[in-house]
């Protein structure tokens, strides 16, 4: 079960709404209101074989199979490949990380370059699973601990400021830098994983359900978690003054995990079914009543699917809510002031960000590093002066 911080809280366990697969069907067939989904929809998602490609194949196949509807999933091998479709409404949503959701959010790293800039995204669902987010290390190197990871090689995936920032906050639990280790840059999430079990790089980070992981455990290499026990205060600290968005979590599935071999260590939403403030409501509130409702046709269907379920949403995470998602769960019982609240102050850090980013650019004519470091000062000034925690500086 997970262990969940005061801020981020799943609702208490609820039955999901009895909903049978077949009156589901023929309501949503049946019917040509503006809240039908189209024929066909498009997301973007993680590499194939991912745990987020796989778990949205699966969900692609619920909705197929129940309501004649067509997903076509566009994988990415980085979070700017997996937003640009977004962003240009070549598809309507994307099943994505922390990087594409609180770190567009926020305007940093990839995001913080003057073709990007804060993004107002939404989220919809997110899968809050019985896995763990963390750094996987080949188990020939008899690392114990992640201080062990000092001097080992750690993969960089170039263009993906989530994994190379949860890399980097897991590194900061065991007071370590990217200066302790030895960076080896790569593509993509699964060239990155290939990596370990070709013995070019020693770490990389992933869920723990991600294919690439089960095919590291079952390589000559093998595969092991170092874990970040909940009991150290301190390293903890140090983790969370970076990813404000981890929290601990005893993971039971994943490769080499069950019940009996749990993984002490760290966990946020993953994947989290994104889409901007602009898209149309009444999609999004269907998107979001379809895959409730289809739960159960898919639950089962890939590991960690079981995350998607309703009883285990976080309505009070670090990335606000679509207005037609939160439609639905208003309209289901599940929505209340209190997540009403943390919503609100969560698009008004949306909006401070994005009057800081016009500021930006009306100001500054600088391009590269220059531009990145006078933007990071002006995000920080400005999220203060509203009495906000920048994070990021």
């Amino acid at each position: 079960m997970t262990v969940w911080n005061a801020t981020t809280r799943p609702l208490q366990r609820m039955p999901v709404l009895a909903v049978a697969s077949f009156a589901a069907s023929l309501l949503w067939l049946g019917s040509l209101s503006a809240q039908e989904l189209p024929r066909q929809v498009a997301w973007t998602a993680y590499d194939v074989g991912s745990a987020g490609y796989n778990q949205a194949v699966a969900m692609g196949s619920a909705l197929k199979n129940n309501l004649g509807v067509d997903l076509r999933v566009l994988p990415g091998r980085n979070d700017v490949a997996r937003q640009v479709p977004l962003r240009d409404g070549r598809v309507q949503f994307s099943s994505t990380g922390v990087g594409a959701s609180y770190l567009a959010q926020e305007g940093v790293q990839e995001f913080g370059a003057p073709e990007w800039g804060p993004q107002k995204v939404r989220v919809l669902l997110a899968s809050n699973a019985d896995s763990n987010l963390s750094i996987g290390v080949a188990a020939d190197l008899g690392i114990e601990t992640m201080a062990d990871l000092e001097g080992k090689r750690v993969a960089w995936v170039v263009g993906s400021p989530s994994l190379n920032e949860n890399i980097t906050a897991l590194l900061h639990f065991a007071d370590l830098t990217w200066d302790d280790v030895e960076r080896v840059d790569f593509p993509g999430f699964g060239a990155a994983w290939e990596g370990i079990v070709n013995d070019q790089v020693d770490a990389a980070f992933a869920a723990t359900t991600s294919g690439q992981a089960y095919q590291l455990e079952s390589s000559p290499r093998g595969l092991f978690w170092p874990p970040t026990p909940h009991d150290d205060e301190e390293g903890w600290q140090r983790l969370k003054s970076m990813a404000p968005f981890f929290v601990p979590n005893m993971a039971s599935q994943g490769a080499g995990l069950s019940e009996e071999n749990q993984h002490e260590g760290p966990a946020y939403p993953y994947p989290v079914l994104i889409t901007y403030d602009t898209q149309e409501s009444d999609l999004v509130y269907a998107m979001t009543k379809a895959l409730v409702e289809l739960f159960p046709e898919y639950d089962g269907a890939s590991p960690g699917i079981n995350g998607w379920a309703l009883d285990r949403q976080v309505f009070d995470w670090v990335v606000p809510y679509h207005e037609g998602a939160i439609r639905y769960f208003e309209e289901i019982g599940v929505w209340n002031e209190e997540f009403q609240a943390h919503n609100d102050a969560l698009v008004e850090r949306q909006e401070v960000l994005a009057a800081a980013w016009e500021e930006m650019k009306a100001e500054e004519a600088q391009a590269g590093d220059a531009f990145l470091e006078a933007w990071m000062s002006k995000r920080a000034e400005a999220l203060e002066a509203s009495g906000m925690d920048p994070v990021y500086r």
